[in-house]
């Protein structure tokens, strides 16, 4: 293994050692003093933020060609890198407060993003399963990481069980795909379907179908969505808002290397199946959350909605359905963590958790600057300009247009206006109700920062959307094919 190698993957490498250095230096630091394990691992996902630029232009390979440096890896190390930052500080004074405030929660939260890294720069089949791994387990952890409360605990066993169930499809299928075209490796593989199709298609196909539906879990598309409301409520809603945000991105980012780049030549066989998902996600999500009274549950249905609108990008294919599906990414994960740094505020009390929608109430006239930052989030996702949400579905619905798939954009307009009654729902709630709750919400200044930082993001990215734009498409001329 040689020094070049290791260099290609030098986020997630920085996030594995940080994450095992800080498993160790926990053990020397007194329990009511744990936030400086949090200050630590803040410390280690900033050195891994700033290897980006300096690798910035790289594009090579390692470990015989299995993954890869590039701008469209480097752009997912940055956006991971950035998430998880705002996230750690989201956590502080809500962990603390819920009796969480537990040193091994931050190296799990390393581990966990070097595995979401490492999917961005897989090439090869094998590593995108052990990418998947590696992210998964950590949070199965971190989702019961509030025992003994019930319902985190319950949360935590839902998602092993069924994360290990979508595990099995997935190894299942890069078995199968071996097996059709004698190779695992994206690059590879690519170059073997542009010429005669392997002789046993019906085996190469069933491989691609079961490889979509290992992934399908992890980014919570419909049909394979269902553990996502009850995970969602039950784990500690700062692992909520890390899950809804970097692990949506993690798997969309694997979904684009195997589909875009490695699976290009079959895109008339795969483009109706995921243009499929797309609409019954769209729909599912956008529907069924219409009857929700909870925004946690609200929030896990909308991201199944999201998931759909990814979807759309991922079906148009090509350079342009790429750079929308990266750009919406960013915009959905700004987005979500804003929405939840504001759940995360008012429920970082010493009262239980209590995410009905009346605790909203009157939140206009109590905390007008929190009101403000979930009414920006609520607006970007419902898609009303300037915010970056609004520029992430033009350029998906531009996207799928340009690739012929006139009726899946039109579905995305249609359950966009849908999603308009629960969205604006929230925001009417903060403004036009008046709040029985009166409890005072104690300030944070490291949650603050995080949630103006995420709220700026969601107006800047839509304001700025251009150079994002730019920066993206050099991101997908660079990639390793």
């Amino acid at each position: 293994m040689a020094i070049k190698d290791l260099l290609t993957v030098t986020a997630p490498a920085i996030c594995a050692v940080g994450g095992t250095l800080l498993l160790l230096l926990d053990l020397a630091i007194p329990r009511g003093s744990k936030s400086t394990t949090a200050w630590a691992a803040f410390a280690v996902i900033l050195l891994a933020l700033a290897s980006v630029p300096a690798q910035w232009g790289v594009s090579t390979s390692g470990f015989a060609g299995m993954v890869a440096a590039d701008g469209y890896s480097l752009f997912v190390d940055g956006l991971l890198a950035v998430i998880a930052a705002l996230t750690v500080l989201l956590t502080l004074r809500y962990n603390e407060a819920r009796g969480i405030m537990r040193g091994e929660f931050y190296p799990l939260m390393l581990f966990a993003l070097s595995g979401m890294m490492l999917m961005g720069h897989a090439t090869n089949l094998i590593i995108v399963f052990i990418a998947v791994e590696l992210l998964s387990i950590p949070l199965y952890v971190l989702c019961g990481f509030a025992r003994p409360r019930v319902d985190s605990e319950e949360s935590a066993l839902k998602y092993f069980l069924l994360g290990a169930f979508a595990s099995g499809f997935l190894v299942y299928g890069i078995a199968l795909i071996y097996g059709a075209a004698g190779t695992v490796s994206l690059t590879e593989l690519t170059a073997a379907l542009s010429g005669p199709k392997p002789a046993d298609s019906a085996l190469l196909y069933a491989g691609v179908a079961l490889v979509l539906v290992g992934l399908g879990f992890k980014v919570a598309a419909a049909p394979f969505h269902m553990w996502t409301p009850d995970v969602y409520e039950g784990a500690p809603t700062t692992v909520t808002a890390f899950m809804a945000s970097a692990t949506k991105a993690a798997g969309f980012a694997a979904i684009l290397r195997i589909f875009l780049f490695g699976l290009a030549p079959l895109m008339e066989t795969w483009q109706a199946p995921i243009a499929v998902l797309a609409l019954l996600s769209m729909i599912v999500g956008n529907v069924v959350a219409l009857a929700q009274t909870n925004l946690k549950r609200m929030l896990a249905y909308s991201s199944i909605a999201h998931a759909g609108y990814v979807l759309t990008g991922v079906a148009a294919g090509g350079d342009a359905g790429a750079s929308a599906v990266l750009f919406y990414l960013a915009s959905y994960a700004l987005t979500s963590l804003a929405a939840f740094a504001v759940m995360i505020a008012l429920n970082s009390g010493e009262a239980d958790e209590n995410h009905s929608l009346d605790t909203y109430a009157g939140l206009g006239r109590r905390k007008p600057l929190l009101a403000f930052v979930l009414a920006v989030s609520m607006l970007s996702l419902l898609g009303i300009p300037p915010t970056a949400g609004f520029f992430g579905k033009y350029f998906l619905i531009s996207a799928a247009i340009g690739s012929g798939l006139t009726w899946l954009a039109i579905a995305l307009v249609i359950t966009s206006v849908i999603s308009a009654g629960f969205y604006l729902r929230v925001i009417m709630t903060m403004y036009m109700r008046d709040g029985k709750n009166e409890a005072p919400i104690a300030g944070n200044w490291p949650r603050a920062f995080a949630a103006l930082t995420a709220t700026v993001a969601t107006l800047g990215i839509g304001i700025l959307a251009s150079p994002i734009v730019e920066l993206i498409n050099t991101g997908i001329k660079s990639i390793v094919r």
